[in-house]
């Protein structure tokens, strides 16, 4: 009897929750439209909700400094284990992926929304709307989304395509799951019976090779070492063979340095790109940059002083760029580049190694 005198309780309290019975004991007034105002502050993708305003990115950039860059860094590249809100464009696919701004959010509503109600961290809800387009309008830039002359407003901020505004999939779930959950359910005689027409053991599935053991049990390239070696006693290379081995015409760039290069480089991939198809983001393309005179990758738009650097002189050789790569501020000062530089000797003559294998 305890159990079922527990229920009708339960029931009787949330039966007390409905309107109808709020009102009859007088439990709190209908919200005025100011207070509904208040709460109501999300912005959605079609601009509802956005407050009137406007930014342009210059502007953004000076408070993105002031309030965002300690822990984003002065490019939004991140600094630490901040997040990272610039770069990352064709690193979805990769193992490690650089979700940003600019390569992953689809909804520049998103942006605008997070940053005006939760940032800055530890003094949320103090940028002005005015201030919260200029910093949205500097993250696109940033994102090499928009110009340096652009400005954000509530007027044109639908008119802005994310990179990847097509990147998900929609949920069709009401159109193709949902009639299969409501339709009746089978009870019986359901399937077709089953029949066992074949058995592992008798298909013989295990493909071999001629010897007839399991396919792929030697390395292609001992099979092919053995062949080639068969007339030398012992499987001895012969020693002219060996000659040409041990002096190379061109040995070239270390393997093992490119390869820790590239892993250093990501430290640099959220601002540079390199490779087939790289293009400007944060920071100019560095694919043919050993070799290169500072400041003259096309469609970049320099600091004053890396320009005037590069007007000066300054190439990028192996010991400038081990220089610059060691204290990017002490080699040119007042350069716009933020990151602190590689204090190893090893990680920059890695990375050197790097960008030497990438070419022009």
């Amino acid at each position: 009897m305890s159990k079922w005198r527990d229920l009708a309780l339960g029931a009787a309290v949330a039966a007390m929750a409905l309107p109808a019975a709020a009102d009859k004991l007088g439990l709190g007034r209908p919200a005025l439209p100011e207070e509904i105002t208040a709460w109501d502050v999300a912005v959605l993708p079609d601009g509802q909700g956005l407050p009137t305003g406007s930014g342009d990115v210059t502007t953004g950039d000076e408070v993105f400094a002031e309030k965002c860059a300690m822990c984003h860094g002065d490019f939004a590249e991140g600094i630490d284990n901040w997040p990272v809100l610039a770069g990352g464009q064709g690193t979805l696919t990769n193992r490690r992926p650089v979700k940003t701004i600019g390569s992953y959010w689809p909804h520049l509503s998103t942006v605008f929304d997070y940053v005006h109600r939760s940032m800055p961290f530890g003094a949320a809800q103090t940028v002005t709307p005015d201030e919260t387009y200029a910093i949205v309008a500097f993250l696109l830039y940033s994102n090499g989304i928009v110009e340096d002359d652009f400005v954000l407003s509530n007027e044109n901020f639908t008119e802005v395509t994310m990179p990847n505004a097509g990147g998900f999939y929609a949920d069709d779930r009401p159109e193709t799951e949902y009639p299969a959950f409501r339709s009746a359910p089978c009870m019986a005689d359901c399937t077709a019976p089953v029949k066992i027409t074949k058995r592992a053991v008798d298909l013989n599935v295990t493909p071999t090779d001629p010897d007839g053991k399991p396919a792929g049990t030697l390395p292609a390239i001992a099979v092919a070492a053995a062949t080639e070696n068969a007339g030398s006693p012992s499987g001895t290379v012969p020693s002219d063979e060996v000659q040409e081995i041990a002096k190379p015409a061109d040995a070239g760039p270390d393997p093992a340095a490119i390869a820790a290069g590239e892993k250093v480089f990501k430290k640099c991939a959220a601002c540079h790109k390199v490779g087939e198809g790289a293009k400007n983001s944060v920071g100019p393309v560095l694919n043919g940059i050993v070799g290169r005179t500072a400041g003259t990758v096309d469609g970049y738009k320099y600091s004053k002083a890396m320009a005037e650097a590069g007007a000066g002189g300054l190439v990028w050789t192996d010991e400038t760029l081990d220089a610059y790569l060691e204290a990017p501020k002490a080699s040119v000062p007042k350069t716009k580049m933020s990151f602190t530089g590689l204090k190893s000797p090893e990680d920059r003559a890695d990375v050197i190694a790097y960008l030497e294998s990438l070419g022009g």
